[in-house]
């Protein structure tokens, strides 16, 4: 059962404040979003009105320091468009980033809450940028024994996301990119620090990536992604190993495929996913189209199978639209 939290007036009298006064305090202020609700058929086998991708409201800006350095800043709320509530309550407030950091030359260093380098990179092997909860062969299967903190969330898991961190990404050379994320603090109990690093190229229609990263509490996930872009088709797959750390450990491997086709204004979508845990095997199978209707505003609609070889298939389907801004 979702619960929805008390209004948050301290979070939001602070938003407000930076709204009014961003543009002077910051020498480039963006305020930025994306507001998404669909009608769908979820694979819980229940009829929702909700978010099918994502709903943020996102905070950013730099200030030029001179010799070709700049500081920069990172906010970034996520919700449920169909209530107003905080997306997943037992989150925090700034559950999608809350950062500052520097850039230069050397790249870029930001400080505290983001991405790992694993989920901040993934995205671009998946048709639906691992972005789709009903279609997305990521959303549904990548990372599944791998959480980036399996307590900092009152006590749950945070999948994805990395509480005071340490974010390095290298200028691109060569169409070659290094990519870092880490924290060093730790608790009693725990089997070390969390790092991550990955290593991305991309040039000539072609991206490919390599990732690895290891939390405190001792599990890993590896992951290797490969696309390749030519007129108006993408093509894309991945493979993604993670283990949860236990007495006996836990092992999922997924292998992904998937294709993307730009025709005008519409983008066809196609992906499928094999998924082995501890030697339980799952097929998944999604299919979508977008249609934008202006630079801003995408309608879609999506469709999801669950196919384990145990039985049980299960189905889900819905449509949607999505504005940004």
């Amino acid at each position: 059962m979702t619960r929805t939290p008390r209004p948050l007036t301290r979070q939001a009298t602070a938003a407000m404040l930076l709204l009014a006064g961003g543009a002077a305090s910051a020498a480039n202020f963006t305020l930025s979003g994306a507001f998404d609700i669909g009608v769908y058929r979820g694979f819980d086998e229940q009829k929702h009105v909700g978010t099918v991708q994502r709903s943020n409201l996102t905070l950013a800006g730099s200030e030029d320091l001179g010799s070709g350095l700049s500081a920069t800043f990172r906010l970034q709320h996520r919700f449920e468009a169909d209530t107003g509530a905080i997306e997943n309550s037992g989150k925090p407030f700034w559950h999608g980033e809350s950062s500052v950091g520097l850039k230069g030359s050397f790249g870029q260093v930001r400080l505290g809450r983001a991405l790992d380098v694993v989920s901040n990179n993934d995205w671009a092997f998946d048709p639906w940028y691992n972005y789709d909860r009903i279609a997305s062969p990521a959303w549904n299967n990548w990372h599944w024994n791998y959480a980036t903190d399996r307590s900092s969330n009152g006590g749950n898991a945070e999948y994805g996301r990395l509480n005071n961190g340490i974010f390095y990404d290298s200028p691109k050379v060569a169409g070659w990119s290094l990519h870092y994320s880490g924290a060093f603090e730790s608790a009693p109990g725990d089997s070390g620090n969390n790092n991550g690093l990955a290593v991305q190229y991309g040039a000539n229609g072609i991206a490919a990536m390599a990732a690895t990263s290891k939390n405190r509490s001792g599990d890993t996930v590896r992951f290797f992604g490969l696309s390749w872009s030519t007129g108006a088709w993408t093509l894309m797959g991945a493979l993604d190993r993670s283990v949860y750390n236990d007495v006996v450990d836990s092992t999922a491997k997924v292998t992904s495929l998937g294709l993307r086709y730009a025709m005008g204004a519409a983008n066809l979508k196609a992906g499928w996913a094999k998924r082995d845990v501890d030697g339980a095997k799952s097929n998944f199978l999604g299919l979508g189209a977008d249609y934008a209707l202006s630079k801003r505003t995408t309608v879609y609609a999506s469709f999801g199978r669950q196919d384990p070889d145990a039985g049980n298939t299960r189905n889900a389907y819905g449509v949607g639209i999505t504005h940004t801004f």
